[in-house]
């Protein structure tokens, strides 16, 4: 278990690489954590930079958010991530961003309506605004969990907070973190050319669909 353990330290150190990389995060705000066990995560320490953070830097934490080992202290929304392990059982990676454009339709309040067929594709409708929730204990997992269902979305923005976003993988969720903040800032230019058009409930389902089932290699 401990070289899995260290697999994925390597793997998730990478992926909050990638949130630089993709400008969904500035200084330290933003993390990604990852299932490790049945009742057992890692996730990014709380106020370290991420062009000092080392794999081995990442919190082992029970799924209450308390760290289980190591001296540094994990993130403060720990818990929250850990609530929604605790909730849905499919999940295995969870990412919060504070991209620009995602997070202004956050503190917009509003969904971002689909449409766009990348969006149909990846979130398989609008992305739901979640409710506004205090940092450091685990509403806003509530909140992320409640928002989430009914919906096929993996990402929500959570009001006046930022993006949460969720997948079956550490990578699934960035993925959907980077995409949301992409057709965030489309819909944003979108809207400055005047009203967009809403894709058919059926297109998004034919849509969302095909991507699900036909886009890409199949796996070996």
């Amino acid at each position: 278990m401990l070289d899995a353990i260290a697999e994925v330290r390597e793997e998730l150190h990478a992926l909050h690489r990638s949130l630089v990389d993709n400008a969904l995060v500035s200084w330290t705000s933003g993390n990604v954590s990852a299932r490790v066990a049945p009742d057992l995560m890692l996730i990014k320490p709380s106020g370290v930079p991420y062009d000092e953070l080392r794999p081995e830097d990442l919190v082992l934490c029970d799924l209450s958010g308390a760290a289980v080992a190591g001296t540094l202290r994990p993130s403060s929304d720990a818990a929250s991530h850990g609530y929604v392990y605790r909730a849905l059982p499919e999940v295995h990676g969870v990412v919060h961003t504070h991209s620009a454009y995602a997070t202004a339709w956050a503190a917009h309040g509003e969904p971002i309506p689909c449409v766009l067929t990348a969006m149909a594709d990846e979130f398989g409708g609008e992305i739901p605004v979640g409710p506004l929730a205090p940092i450091g204990g685990d509403a806003i997992g509530r909140g992320i969990v409640e928002t989430l269902h009914g919906h096929r979305s993996p990402a929500v923005l959570m009001r006046n907070h930022g993006v949460f976003a969720i997948g079956d993988s550490p990578r699934a969720a960035v993925k959907a973190a980077v995409m949301c903040e992409d057709v965030a800032r489309t819909v944003h230019l979108a809207r400055q050319l005047g009203e967009s058009v809403a894709l058919a409930p059926q297109t998004v389902d034919a849509l969302h669909a095909r991507y699900r089932n036909d886009y890409g290699q199949e796996e070996a």
